[in-house]
């Protein structure tokens, strides 16, 4: 398992340490913090204590966790899976990256 410090990516997911979550962010219940079609999201699991914001960009979302255990990130996919990444306790950017297409920009699916 790699462990968070200032930056950390997985697959098409980038995340970046920040102050705090913006004050127009939303809470969800969710733990999933990219869904695939294909089965494979990148997770925590349902008893991590983390909080996941949305915001207005799909594109950008935002993570709190608190406690003193790590909160682990982990790729559902039996095979080529990418590496487990702790997060400390803290607040964090995450931003889904994209691509370009003829038909234009996407989000890049992993």
């Amino acid at each position: 398992m790699k462990t968070f410090t200032n930056f950390a990516a997985q697959g098409d997911v980038i995340f970046r340490r920040v102050e705090s979550v913006p004050k127009d962010a939303t809470k969800t219940d969710n733990k999933v913090v990219a869904h695939s079609e294909t089965g494979h999201h990148h997770a925590f699991p349902t008893d991590a204590s983390v909080q996941l914001f949305t915001t207005k960009d799909p594109m950008i979302c935002y993570l709190q966790v608190s406690g003193p255990e790590l909160a682990q990130l982990q790729h559902h996919r039996p095979f080529d899976t990418h590496e487990t990444i702790g997060f400390s306790e803290g607040c964090y950017e995450i931003r889904r990256q994209r691509e370009y297409t003829p038909e234009g920009w996407r989000r890049v699916e992993d």
